[in-house]
């Protein structure tokens, strides 16, 4: 009886995999949460998925950055498609409480206002439009104030769609004792 079970989740994943590149050829990438960044695949026959019912809690550590200042940043990027893969299963983003907390010297940039950002980069900052999609999905944005005052960014240069934080060190143990899932970029 079980190896019969376990033919039948073989054939199931077989079968998906091999509709899988069909899909994505008739340009099946989808951004239910966050509109144009993040994209995922519908897959509703998918083993594991979320309860639309329940509520998510999740703080994304973002420290990565993109190696073109004039591309989006990887970890926010993360965010957003983490956000659109539980959109694409039904999960209402009002039962989606995500954090990201942008710290370190690849990424806290990214969340400088477009006036500092060009000042630095000579390029306007292309993760602007995310940050306010992200904050229209609910999603709450922290930069870390120790890395701001580290790298000698002035408060007043950090993106009217993110907040400034204590610390990324103390965000991620307050957030985690309020039972939120840690994830590393």
């Amino acid at each position: 009886m079980k190896s019969l079970f376990n033919m039948r989740v073989l054939v199931a994943a077989m079968a998906m995999a091999l509709a899988m590149p069909a899909a994505a050829m008739a340009g099946g990438w989808i951004t239910p949460g966050v509109p144009g960044y993040g994209g995922v695949m519908s897959l509703p026959h998918a083993a594991v998925q979320p309860n639309h019912k329940r509520i998510y809690r999740a703080i994304f550590d973002v420290t990565s950055g993109a190696k073109d200042h004039s591309k989006i940043n990887p970890g926010l990027k993360h965010v957003a498609r983490a956000v659109n893969a539980f959109a694409s299963a039904g999960v209402p983003l009002k039962h989606l409480h995500f954090v990201a907390i942008v710290h370190g010297p690849k990424a806290t940039s990214a969340i400088l206002n477009n006036e500092a950002y060009r000042k630095l980069y000579s390029v306007d900052n292309p993760n602007l439009k995310l940050l306010a999609e992200l904050k229209k999905a609910g999603v709450r944005v922290f930069v870390c104030g120790q890395a701001m005052y580290d790298l000698h960014y002035p408060l007043s240069d950090v993106s009217k769609d993110v907040h400034v934080a204590l610390s990324a060190l103390s965000t991620t143990v307050i957030f985690g004792d309020m039972g939120y899932a840690y994830m590393k970029q």
